[in-house]
């Protein structure tokens, strides 16, 4: 890991998401006093949906003009539109359909049953991915790319040993066989990821400790692709008490 990685203690996960959410908000109005727009990558899971809920539920979230946000997903399950296992599913009743993000700027995976196949809807989300990107680039630079861990140390849905996390060429890839269900699943890869300005990593819970401790501690990315996850500007760890049992002392920071 990089100097510029922080970890962020939290007394429990209600603390977290609601502390995320606080510097997400004030984050965004900042980025948007600089810049026309901002483009955020979402994550799914327990503690990504409780931030997005903690986000419409503060008395600041209408301080942000979400009319200039753009809504990007880290990745998402192979699942019909409307399948509560959705990333896009969970968001989107937590946060983004009460906003007001212009429709076009909810840039939402292809879903199972719509007439692609998996291959084909990376492809898709490539090219969408590419109509948004900087020139030279083939993906758009995420102001906050947001990341969940799971306990085997996976990032979005790139997996330990497998070839999702050795791809450096294409920008959105296809997942099959993933160790946990559904088998089928569609994830950025991990150079868009990094071309993040920032790359906030939310996590809770005693199952996480020992993934956390292995990406700080400087595991190989094939081994815990967690270990890989760097912004340019920065790479910041959110966690709780749970998650933090085996984090190095000297990572631990009182401030963003």
């Amino acid at each position: 890991m990089t100097n510029g990685t922080r970890v962020l203690v939290h007394r429990d996960s209600d603390e977290l998401t609601g502390s995320v959410a606080a510097r997400f908000i004030t984050k965004t109005i900042d980025l948007l006093d600089e810049q026309p727009e901002v483009h955020l990558a979402l994550t799914g899971g327990g503690v990504g949906t409780s931030i997005l809920r903690s986000i419409d539920r503060s008395e600041a979230r209408d301080s942000v003009d979400w009319t200039r946000v753009h809504v990007w997903w880290g990745d998402e399950r192979w699942v019909a539109r409307d399948d509560a296992e959705r990333n896009e599913v969970g968001a989107r009743a937590a946060l983004i359909d009460d906003v007001g993000v212009p429709a076009d700027h909810v840039h939402a995976w292809a879903a199972d049953g719509e007439g692609l196949t998996v291959d084909e809807a990376a492809d898709h989300y490539a090219a969408e991915l590419a109509a948004h990107a900087p020139e030279g680039a083939h993906a758009p630079v995420f102001d906050i790319a947001f990341l969940g861990i799971g306990p085997d140390g996976h990032i979005a849905s790139l997996f330990p040993g497998a070839d999702g996390i050795r791809e450096r060429e294409r920008s959105a890839i296809a997942v099959r066989n993933a160790p946990k269900p559904p088998a089928e699943r569609l994830s950025l890869t991990l150079p868009v990821l990094n071309a993040s300005a920032r790359i906030w990593l939310c996590l809770a819970g005693a199952d996480k400790a020992s993934a956390l401790g292995l990406a700080l501690a400087g595991a190989g990315t094939e081994e815990v692709p967690a270990a890989g996850a760097r912004g340019r500007k920065r790479t910041v760890f959110f966690v709780d008490q749970a998650a933090a049992a085996k984090v190095p002392e000297n990572l631990i920071g009182s401030e963003y």
